[in-house]
Parts: C-alpha cells; structure tokens; sequence
C-alpha cells in the first residue's frame, strides 16, 4: 500500500481522495496540498564532468580538479555563490607566515627559496633605512662646524633644512606618478637611491653655501622616494608586516645611532666634509643593492618571486590624487607624521648646539646625539610587546606624555648628566611611535590607494625632518638656542591632538 505522502507529480489532477481516510486531517491535507503543487520532475541526468585546471602565483598548471555540475537542476543562486566561494579558495594558494604559499602543490624546497628571498628583499630596505638614519643623525653633530666654517648664523644655515623640505615634499608629491609610471624597482632604485647619491656628491667638496643647499635638496628628494616605496612594500606583506615595520624603523635608529658617533669625530675637523664621503661610499653600496635585487621589477613581481600572492589591482580608473587628498584620515596622519619626525630630528640634531651652549658640552656632545637615536632604536625593538599589550592606539598618548615630562626638565634642570639621561629615555618613548603609525595607515586607509597613500604621509611627513628644525634655528636666532625645549613640548602636545583625530577603523571602501 502506498504511503499517504507519495504523490504523482506526473498527473496534472489528483483527488484527495487518494489519501488513505486515517490520515485525512487538516495538516496532513495541507501537506499534501502543498506537494501536489509541485513542478513535474524532469528526469535526473548524470552529472557533467568539468576539469579545472588549479593555478599557481606564476599560473604553472600543477594538477587538475574535477568538479560535478548538476546542469539540469533548478538553479540555486545561494548554493552558485557558495560553490564559486569554495572554487575561488581552492585556486588562490593559501598565505603562510611571511605571505609565502602554503598551497599543497608547492614542495618544501620551494618554500625555503621563497623565504630566503622574502628576506633578501627585507634585508636591502632595511639597508636603505639605515642610510636614511645615517643621513639625519648625520647633520646634528655637525652644525657648530658648518656655522663656523661659512661664518653663518642659525637663520642661514637653516635653509639647509629649507631645501631638504623642498626635497622632500617634491618626491612624497611625485611618488604617486612615478609609482604608477614606472613600479616599486625603478622608482625606489633610480629616482631614490641615485639622487640621494647625487645630493653626497655635491656636499662633501664643502662648496659654496648655496651648492650644499641643493646637494641637501637631492637628498631629501631621495630619501623620500625610498620611504615611500619601503614603507609600501612592507605594509602591502599579507603575514608579519607588523613585526616589520618595527624592524625596518628600528635599522633607521641604527643609522642615526651610527652616524653622530662617525660625524663627531669630524666636528673639530677642518676636512669636516669628509663625513660626507663616508655617506656616499654608504650610498654607492645601497644603489648596488637596490639593483642586484629587485632589478627594476614592480612590486608585484618582486612579491610573486617570493611566493607572495599580491592584491587584485582596483578596476577602477580613478585620479589617485583626489582620492588620496580627499580622505580627511590621510591629512591627520601625515601631520602627525610631520610632527613626530620633525620633533625626532629636531632633537636629535640641535641637542648637541643646547648642550654645548647651555650646558657646558664640549665636541663630545655629540656622542648626547648618539644616546637619542640609541633609545630610539630600542624602543621599536624591546617595547613592541608592551604596545601590543597595552593597545596601540592607547599607549602613544602614555609615550607622548611621558616624552613630555622629560623634556620640561632638559629644560628646567640645568645639568649635562640628567640632559643626556633625559634625552636617551624620549629617545625610547618616541621610538615605537611612527611603527605603530605605518600600522594603523595600513588598518584604515583603503587597499587600492595604500601604496599611494602610505607614500604620500611618509614621504610629507619625512619633510617634517627639515621644517621643523628650521623653525627652531628662525627661533634660535631670535630667541637663542634655549627656544628649543618649549618649541618639542609644544610640538608633542598638538601630536597627541592630531592622533585623538585619527578614525579608529577603516571606512567603508
């Protein structure tokens, strides 16, 4: 006897009187009321066989895959979208630790390979990081010299910061173009590393005043392409960037660590530009490099052959410029990033003209220098756990405040001992900042315009390393040298204001 629930879905008319009277209740006559309104079942075909092939980064064809598609079925959008989800995961390699595939179909050999490659690319911007410290801890020890051998005041030998700015904010600006134009190789090597080359060439014969001014141009133009693009290519890392972003930013406070303590011994030196030979000789084996291993490539290509698989580009063809000037986020961080590293160098540098002047300093001053950059270079290193621990956006405003309090007593304590102290402690505070800064520009700004925009705040904001110090010798030459502690309070005060600013979160892209 048939059961009350089989139904003839061929016949068009069916009774209910077909349904035994045992189980004639109102629900099961719903029910069946229901079922009887059902499509006329077609005949199940066999399920057709589609091969796919499963592709690598490099679209090497390794194995295939077959999948059954039931062509005559209903179609079912929800279940479509589900299976294209899974299809989709299936062909894009899984990202491990650095970003290198994990995908099945690449052997362990491979993996190593692309490892060491990943760290090769690493090791060379770090490189170029540590050139760029070497630049700023550079000119600190060396300014007392530099007035007395051009027999200039703290106004005039402030345009050397005037063209520095000029620098920098030509290349922040024009790091966009060149990035679309030409890729992360070319820009960073031949548009960066070769004009800060240039900038050394013309400083170091101690030429007229206003030839070092375009030599110190050049190089602010330099440096600020290669941060940009540095700072792009680590942020753009799917595994690990957080790491290193503070491994990269702690091998700057190795050079400016490095640089005072070389600079300072040229201080007393009537060949005091031979400092600047040692830079370019620096600069001559950042260019080699830069060349021997990313070879021109653009990003992307110098990820693939680290086994990293880089983002889908944005399919819209939008002026970069306006997007990236219009997001109100980018404004607050890039001054940010002005102040911050305006206050850094500004420190670091004048400190040994207010030691010296203020506090009885002599030549060796310089080594005060040393202790800052020292401090700064630690703090991205052994303070990373703490701001993780504590939360990254909360503990800058615990770095800025504490930062605050030991500079008022450089500026009430009147003793050489508690100053260098003092300064090699803000030097640690200031030290996680800007990593956690490049953090929280990866978090928020959008992924199409990120390489764009990280760019343009670090590349702007590395201008700060040349105003700022400026208005402390405009200041300087009105006010004398002891302007320059009330000038770093006042500057850290308004930094807490701009990140209170910042969003928290990415908008909606």
């Amino acid at each position: 006897m048939g059961s009350a629930l089989d139904i003839d879905t061929g016949s068009n008319s069916s009774s209910s009187s077909n349904i035994p009277s045992t189980v004639a209740n109102d629900h099961m006559r719903q029910r069946s009321d229901v079922l009887r309104m059902r499509p006329q079942e077609l005949p199940v075909a066999g399920p057709e066989i589609i091969e796919l092939p499963v592709l690598t980064y490099a679209g090497e064809r390794k194995e295939t895959v077959f999948v059954s598609v039931h062509t005559s079925d209903p179609p079912d959008v929800l279940g479509t979208f589900i299976d294209s989800e899974r299809a989709q995961a299936s062909l894009a390699p899984m990202s491990g630790e650095d970003g290198i595939s994990n995908a099945p179909n690449v052997s362990a050999a491979l993996k190593a390979q692309y490892r060491r490659r990943s760290r090769l690319h690493f090791v060379a911007l770090c490189y170029a990081f540590f050139l760029a410290g070497w630049n700023d801890g550079t000119t600190g020890p060396l300014l007392p010299i530099i007035q007395h051998h051009y027999n200039i005041g703290f106004a005039i030998i402030s345009l050397l910061f005037v063209t520095t700015t000029v620098g920098f904010l030509s290349g922040s600006i024009l790091n966009v173009s060149l990035n679309d134009r030409f890729g992360f190789g070319k820009t960073a090597l031949y548009s960066g590393a070769l004009f800060q080359l240039a900038g050394y060439a013309l400083i170091s014969p101690a030429g007229p005043f206003p030839l070092m001014c375009v030599g110190f141009g050049l190089t602010g133009f330099g440096l600020a392409l290669q941060n940009a693009q540095a700072n792009g290519f680590v942020g753009s890392l799917k595994e690990g960037s957080r790491t290193k972003y503070n491994l990269l930013h702690a091998h700057y406070g190795l050079g400016a660590l490095v640089a005072p303590l070389v600079a300072t011994q040229f201080a007393e030196s009537p060949h005091w530009s031979f400092h600047y030979l040692i830079s370019a000789g620096i600069s001559v084996t950042n260019v080699i490099l830069l060349y021997f291993v990313f070879r021109g490539r653009n990003q992307d290509d110098v990820m693939a052959d680290a086994g990293v698989v880089p983002e889908e580009p944005n399919p819209l063809r939008e002026n970069k410029y306006r997007h990236i000037l219009g997001l109100k986020e980018v404004h607050y961080l890039f001054v940010f990033a002005l102040i911050y590293i305006g206050v850094e160098v500004s420190l670091g540098g004048w400190i040994v003209t207010f030691v010296q002047q203020k506090r009885g300093g002599g030549a060796s001053a310089g080594y005060i220098s040393s202790g800052f950059y020292a401090g700064l270079m630690l703090g991205r290193i052994t303070l990373m756990w703490f701001s993780r621990k504590i939360g990254e956006r909360n503990v800058m405003y615990l770095y800025a405040l504490l930062a605050i309090q030991l500079d008022v007593t450089i500026w009430v304590v009147p003793s050489l001992t508690e100053n260098a102290v003092a300064v090699a402690f803000i030097g640690l505070l200031l030290g996680p900042m800007y990593p956690i800064l490049m953090n929280h520009c990866k978090a928020i700004l959008p992924r199409w315009i990120f390489i764009g925009g990280i760019g343009y705040i670090a590349g702007v904001g590395q201008s700060g390393s040349a105003i700022l110090p400026f208005i402390t010798g405009s200041l300087a030459s009105k006010f004398g040298i002891i302007s320059l502690q009330p000038l770093i309070v006042s500057m850290m005060s308004t930094m807490i204001v701009f990140w209170a600013l910042v969003p928290r979160v990415r908008r909606a892209e």
